[in-house]
């Protein structure tokens, strides 16, 4: 039996790094500075250098980063954006937080990304139809693998739209040596504790070239402050990476580049395994993933997490449920059966335990 197989062992992740993340917390403690404290813009810059991005803000959350780029791109009624049904809720969620329109697009059927071909359908019949305005696309890299980003940069400008890279997946991964976080107009990821580079809480940056949209994030981040807090020159949110949280996250990000060796390395040995078992995940030729999920395919999921919790192996699924079929959006009136390949993967996908510290045999398969 298998004792110890974490989903996510952010407790042996911990016990590897406790005297670098302790120090670093305690360095917090002693100068008090809990707010947008000097570790703050220490892990800002090298967010940034990681990335290849001119400018890295941080923030409170993934979701936030999200609602800053909206923000920042003047996103609002009447305006629609596009973004893939097969992911988390938030990423629909924000946009019709800025009371625009999700409009849903299906996956591609081998990397479970946002199809580019089924996107630029979607766009053109909402040109056709003249209801809302087309204005940005939100692309996600899923379970670690980042997006299509050659052919959506390509739509994107044939339609003269605003990219946005959803890369609390995909951080630490690639595309010919170009790193997530850096495609697009602006970008975001997720620090929560589950994601491939997670602090103790919760967490959130931008990524951008743009001087205008880095400006703009700064000032909106701190409830639209102007030259100083009692200067507002627009309504923002409040949304600040604490202190404490910076520090745990640059010990994290030095410590990042080896769990991606790992991860990759557990990924391999999943694919020896599985090949003939399930239907394994695909990384194209030129990318590369951080592994956020390993997660493969099978029309007997049911059967194989029952077996596999049996051997105490712990499994998950996302995305149960659609975006198109949650009921939070059936106001925009999609069905079941519009989005077939998304819809297939929700019924069939499973996610196997990956982190940077699982037993390099994996015996327990």
């Amino acid at each position: 039996m298998n004792k110890n197989i974490q989903f996510i062992d952010l407790k042996a992740q911990y016990e590897h790094l406790k005297t670098r993340i302790d120090k670093r917390i305690q360095e917090v403690l002693n100068h008090g500075k809990y707010i947008m404290g000097p570790e703050v813009f220490e892990l800002e810059q090298k967010l940034a250098e990681f990335v290849g991005v001119k400018h890295a803000i941080t923030c409170a959350n993934g979701t936030d980063a999200l609602s800053l780029a909206l923000m920042v791109l003047n996103i609002k009624d009447g305006d629609a954006v596009f973004c893939p049904t097969f992911t988390f809720f938030a990423t629909a969620e924000v946009v019709a937080f800025a009371k625009a329109t999700p409009v849903f697009v299906d996956s591609d059927p081998v990397t479970f990304n946002i199809c580019p071909k089924h996107l630029e359908k979607q766009i053109q019949k909402t040109i056709a139809e003249g209801q809302i305005v087309p204005k940005a696309i939100i692309a996600v890299d899923l379970f670690g693998l980042p997006a299509n980003y050659p052919q959506l940069e390509a739509i994107a400008k044939k339609y003269n739209l605003r990219l946005i890279e959803d890369a609390a997946q995909g951080f630490g991964g690639s595309i010919e040596r170009k790193r997530a976080g850096s495609f697009g107009d602006i970008a975001t990821t997720s620090f929560f504790p589950a994601k491939p580079l997670g602090c103790y809480g919760d967490g959130g940056a931008i990524f951008t070239d743009n001087d205008e949209y880095a400006e703009l994030v700064k000032s909106y981040r701190v409830h639209g402050k102007g030259s100083n807090k009692y200067d507002n020159v627009r309504i923002g949110m409040n949304s600040r990476l604490d202190t404490i949280q910076a520090a745990i996250l640059l010990e994290k990000l030095e410590e990042f580049p080896i769990e991606l060796v790992n991860r990759n390395n557990t990924a391999s040995k999943y694919q020896d395994k599985l090949s003939k078992k399930v239907i394994t995940p695909t990384v194209p030729d030129g990318y590369f993933s951080s592994w956020a999920q390993y997660t493969v395919q099978s029309e007997e999921r049911e059967l194989l997490s029952m077996e596999l919790k049996d051997i105490n192996v712990p499994t998950m699924v996302y995305y149960g449920t659609c975006m198109h079929l949650q009921t939070a959006f059936a106001y925009l009136n999609y069905k079941e059966g519009d989005f077939p390949i998304a819809e297939n993967l929700s019924r069939n996908v499973l996610s196997l335990p990956m982190h940077g510290y699982l037993p390099d045999d994996l015996n327990y398969i």
